[in-house]
C-alpha cells in the first residue's frame, strides 16, 4: 500500500483559489471561472499523483466550481437575463472574507521579523565587495508546486504511470538534498536529472517540501518566474563555526 501524506501546502481550498487568481493576474470580482476551474482540477490531479491526502473540503470546492461553470455556460432563460444573480457572487464573498482574515494574520506575523522573507545577497568576488546582487524573496510551497508541474511536464510520456504501486522513499532523499546544498545554492531544476523517473522526481520533491516546511531549506527567487534557488537555512560554514 502506498504511503499517503497530509496536504498542508495550502491552508484550504480558498487559499488554493487565491493562489490561482494571483497567478492568473485576474480580479477576484471577475473570476474567469472556466479557466480557474480547469486549473483547480489540474492541481487536485497533481496532488493525487504526489500521494497527498486531500481534505474533503477540496473536493466540495471542486464540485462547487464545476456547478458554477456549468451555470455560466448555460444560456439564460428568456426574460430572466437581468434578474438572475451572478453564480460567482457567493464564492467572491467567501474569498473576500478569507482575504481579510489572511491579511490580518499576515500583519500579526510580520511583527519583528525584519529580513525573514526578503534579504540581500552581497557579492563575494574579490575587489567587488560593494556590489550587491538583486534582493531575494522567500517562496512559499505553492510556488514550488508550480515549479514541479513544469518538471513533470518534461518527463517522457511512457513514464506517466511509473509511481503506481511503488513506495516513495522520502527519508532516502532528505540527506541527499542536504548534501547537494552543502556547498551553496542550487537551482530547483538541477535537483532533477533529465533521466530521472517520475518516481524519483516525486520522491525528491516530497523530501524538499518536508525540508522547507521544517525551515531547514529556503526556496528563494530574485524575480517572479525567475530561477528558483534552494539554500540551507543555516549554511554549513555557520554550523561548523
Amino acid at each position: 500500500m502506498n504511503p499517503r501524506f497530509q496536504l498542508d501546502v495550502f491552508e484550504g481550498p480558498l487559499d488554493l483559489l487565491l493562489h490561482l487568481i494571483k497567478k492568473n493576474e485576474v480580479d477576484v470580482h471577475d473570476i474567469p471561472i472556466a479557466t480557474i476551474t480547469d486549473q483547480y482540477l489540474a492541481y487536485l490531479q497533481l496532488f493525487e499523483q504526489l500521494n497527498l491526502d486531500l481534505a474533503g473540503e477540496y473536493l466540495v470546492m471542486a464540485a462547487t466550481l464545476m456547478q458554477i461553470k456549468s451555470r455560466l455556460l448555460l444560456p439564460p432563460v428568456e426574460g430572466e437575463e437581468d434578474e438572475e444573480e451572478d453564480p460567482r457572487l457567493e464564492l467572491v464573498q467567501q474569498l473576500e472574507e478569507y482575504q481579510r482574515f489572511r491579511a490580518a494574520a499576515a500583519q500579526l506575523g510580520d511583527r519583528d521579523v525584519l529580513d525573514r522573507d526578503v534579504f540581500r545577497r552581497v557579492a563575494e568576488a574579490p575587489g567587488d565587495e560593494t556590489r550587491e546582487l538583486p534582493p531575494l524573496r522567500a517562496l512559499d510551497l505553492a510556488d514550488l508546486i508550480d515549479a514541479l508541474r513544469e518538471i513533470l511536464r518534461r518527463l517522457p510520456e511512457e513514464n506517466a504511470h511509473e509511481i503506481l504501486g511503488e513506495r516513495i522513499a522520502i527519508a532516502d532523499r532528505i540527506p541527499w538534498i542536504l548534501e547537494r546544498l552543502r556547498d551553496g545554492e542550487v537551482e530547483f531544476a538541477r535537483l532533477f536529472d533529465a533521466q530521472s523517473s517520475r518516481r524519483e522526481v516525486v520522491s525528491t520533491f516530497l523530501a524538499l517540501l518536508e525540508l522547507v516546511k521544517m525551515r531547514a531549506v529556503r526556496a528563494l527567487q530574485s524575480e517572479r518566474f525567475g530561477p528558483i534557488l534552494l539554500a540551507l537555512a543555516v549554511p554549513m560554514a555557520a554550523r561548523d563555526a
